[in-house]
């Protein structure tokens, strides 16, 4: 899939709004999907506002989810290495212990800054800033609750819905926060638990579980499936399984809850096999629930103005975000495709550019993911196991970071770098990679495959040396090679 041509009308202009005047747009939500959607409609010459009910911007990414997830990341990787890994490194220091008081306020101060920061940009594009609960009303108008107690009602031409996501609820377990949390709660806690259970083996619950590994706390996940990792390579799965396992987290693959207790200040969880079986009892101080995540839709007036949603609660929309009526659109995390902010950044921008007359395109074959542990995870395109069952015939290239000289130098030799491409064209078809800064190397990966590369032409282009990206060249040599370094 191809960029279309980006020529947008002439009319476009500067603009100076006033929040009574009609809009050419309102966006219902301030995340990375929404806020982006503003500003990109501003640039573009369309009247714009941007709704936001949480009284800050940035959604559940930089509020409670992506940024202050890894503000604990590097902070306890840090503590991690300061306890682990100085002496060996021949850097002799005191006792290190974490001040978890301080690292939540450092967290705190990286989500402020942001957040003011986003606020500034939307007022360097004159977008108009509405605090408060969007719904719409009418095709043509939308009714803010201000969250100083005021309503008011947007008239506007356009309508872009960008609400996002929260975690869905567990039956059977009352969230509060302390005990039995989520990640906002998670992401909070004011003493390190001596137990954690963590409900779901998926992105947010690795990345918080081992935040709080490395804390203290023993961490045991609870996962139905018989791997980790929200369906990443098969491969790859179990490496990580295997990193994660040797770094102190426990782990209950194919098994299921089936129901909790408090007693005596302690959380019990009660699980047995998912294929049936003999039921256990976990206990622990701190349960996280982190079994996925469900649109935002309440309170929205979608039924005012006959707007569906698919069976998982989700705004249908069609190839170019537009819901039933041609002048509302929706994405990120309230309609379909992953739940990743980068990708309701993408959308955000392309519905803007068909309200501004103009194409967008979103290529939903090489949306990156990333699991920001250490080592960190990251992919883009297919698994091998996607790849066997469309039948196409395909070449996998391995090289392990113990082969690679900047790992070998910086002792970082965890994980390894996987390429499959098509066996006839040496087409890339996915990348994985789990290794130090794998979250940054996957960017090569994903340009790659934008435009069609094959593992030929990445292992013939020069790659700095010492990198870690030099690994990524040699898995791409293995495709259609050989490695030279290993």
């Amino acid at each position: 899939m191809r960029p279309v041509s980006r020529a947008y009308p002439a009319t476009a202009r500067l603009y100076s709004s006033s929040a009574s005047e009609e809009k050419d747009l309102v966006v219902i939500g301030g995340g990375p999907g929404g806020y982006v959607a503003a500003i990109k409609a501003a640039q573009l010459g369309l009247k714009t506002a941007c709704v936001e009910r949480r009284g800050a911007l940035g959604g559940t990414c930089l509020n409670v989810g992506c940024i202050p997830s890894k503000s604990l990341l590097h902070n306890t990787h840090l503590l991690h290495q300061a306890q682990h890994e100085f002496k060996k490194r021949g850097i002799e220091v005191g006792e290190v212990r974490a001040n978890l008081e301080q690292m939540m306020k450092q967290k705190e101060a990286a989500v402020n800054a942001l957040t003011r920061g986003v606020e500034g940009l939307l007022k360097k594009n004159k977008v108009d800033y509405v605090k408060g609960h969007g719904r719409i009303v009418s095709a043509n108008e939308v009714e803010v609750d201000g969250l100083d107690g005021k309503k008011q009602t947007l008239r506007t031409k356009n309508i872009l819905i960008a609400t996002g996501s929260e975690p869905t609820p567990f039956p059977g377990m009352e969230i509060d926060e302390k005990q039995i949390v989520t990640s906002t709660g998670a992401l909070s806690l004011t003493e390190v638990p001596k137990k954690m259970i963590v409900i779901g083996g998926g992105v947010i619950g690795l990345e918080l579980g081992s935040v709080w590994n490395r804390l203290g706390a023993e961490v045991t996940v609870v996962e139905y499936m018989d791997a980790i990792g929200a369906g990443m390579d098969g491969t790859m799965a179990k490496q990580f399984h295997k990193l994660l396992a040797k770094q102190g987290m426990k782990f209950k693959l194919g098994t299921k809850v089936v129901g909790s207790s408090k007693e005596d200040g302690r959380v019990k969880v009660h699980v047995e096999s998912a294929k049936g079986g003999a039921s256990e009892t976990l206990e622990a101080d701190v349960v996280l629930l982190s079994v996925g995540r469900r649109p935002v839709t309440d309170n929205l007036g979608l039924e005012s103005v006959g707007i569906e949603l698919d069976e998982r609660g989700r705004v249908k929309i069609d190839q170019e975000f537009r819901t039933q009526h041609p002048n509302i659109r929706c994405v990120g995390d309230v309609t379909y495709g992953p739940m990743l902010a980068h990708k309701a950044e993408e959308e955000g921008i392309a519905a803007v550019e068909y309200f501004a007359g103009a194409h967008g395109h979103v290529n939903y074959d090489v949306i990156p993911s990333v699991i920001y542990t250490h080592p960190e995870v990251a992919w883009c395109g297919k698994t091998e196991e996607q790849v066997k069952a469309s039948g196409i015939k395909y070449k996998v290239g391995t090289f392990p970071f113990l082969a690679n000289s900047r790992a070998k130098t910086n002792d970082d030799t965890d994980g390894m770098v996987k390429v499959i491409a098509d066996a006839e064209t040496d087409r890339m078809l996915g990348a994985h990679i789990i290794g130090p800064n794998a979250g940054e190397m996957i960017a090569e990966a994903v340009l790659a495959m934008e435009y069609g590369a094959s593992s030929e032409d990445v292992a013939r282009t020069c790659h700095a040396h010492p990198t870690l990206s030099e690994a990524f060249k040699e898995a791409c040599l293995a495709t259609y090679d050989k490695s030279i370094n290993f």
